[in-house]
């Protein structure tokens, strides 16, 4: 693991402790931005303390950044736990960081992603499947479709793992001879290895669920996928709404919302996804590219 890895990990995880408090996303971003804006050498040795102060930290700050860095000792016992766990690492500056996460989240995207199984699925083509919980029998139709199509049309499917809609288009992908990534939000290696089937999760591979975590990886899901579709949503509440709306704000992918006759599906429409029927799923390819932003 490079040098630029190995921070990354040591300022944006937990390694972990749960008592260990490493840089928010929006600090981190902070401190890329004033090291590449800065005109200064590093030459060959470690960030210090007069360093971050020259960037317009405080003392304080200086000092925690410097002291997350310092931890060498407890990442190497974290990375070699998770070596035996079967889970690796993917920092943002790793070459099999996927583009499309880059690209679409920019510095809002994760430092670090942890994968248990095939890696290699994340640089092949991928369609989204988010939707609700509970399902009503032909919206789950929808989602078991989406996924056997996405296996027949050669696309990984990339989903959340949750019961619903998630595990219906799982299911159904891989019974149709497919390939998934999960993004799931609890301990990422506790998920038993499955042909064909990559776990992924933010902040660490030990960290157990948590609401906020669920929350956090819609976007992760909406931009991994060239396409995402929505088997089912509620109106202008739950994750499947939140994660869809931010998708229609920011462009990520374009978005495909079965048309169950729903108040919710009817505002996505409204506000820039396309609305369509179970026989639209027979092509990805031909389905309508374009996204209104609202």
């Amino acid at each position: 693991m490079r040098a630029a890895e190995r921070g990354f990990l040591l300022l944006t995880s937990h390694l972990g402790d749960p008592r260990r408090k490493p840089l928010t996303v929006a600090q981190f971003r902070i401190l890329t931005e004033r090291m590449a804006s800065a005109e200064r050498t590093m030459e060959d040795r470690e960030l210090e303390s007069k360093d971050l102060l020259a960037l317009g930290y405080g003392p304080e700050m200086a000092g925690r950044i410097v002291k997350l860095l310092s931890e060498e000792e407890r990442l190497d016992y974290y990375l070699q736990k998770a070596a035996k766990l079967g889970c690796v690492c993917i920092t943002r500056v790793s070459d099999d960081y996927p583009a499309l996460l880059r690209r679409r989240l920019g510095a809002e995207a994760p430092g670090c992603l942890w994968a248990r199984g095939n890696v290699s699925l994340l640089a092949q083509p991928a369609v989204a499947l988010v939707g609700s919980r509970e399902l009503r029998e032909e919206n789950w139709r929808f989602a078991a479709e989406a996924g056997r199509q996405a296996a027949l049309q050669g696309y990984v499917l990339i989903s959340g793992n949750a019961r619903g809609a998630d595990k219906a288009a799982q299911e159904a992908c891989l019974a149709s001879g497919g390939k998934i990534v999960s993004i799931v939000p609890d301990a990422l290696w506790k998920h038993p290895l499955r042909e064909n089937v990559l776990y992924l999760s933010e902040d660490g591979y030990d960290e157990e669920f948590s609401a906020q975590r669920a929350l956090s990886r819609n976007r992760c899901i909406h931009t991994l996928g060239l396409k995402t579709f929505v088997a089912q949503t509620g109106l202008a509440a739950g994750g499947t709404w939140a994660g869809t709306a931010k998708n229609l704000r920011h462009g990520w992918s374009s978005v495909y919302c079965f048309d169950d006759g729903s108040e919710g599906a009817a505002l996505l429409g409204q506000m820039g996804a396309n609305l369509i029927g179970i026989n639209a799923l027979d092509s990805f390819y031909d389905l309508p590219e374009q996204i209104t932003l609202f």
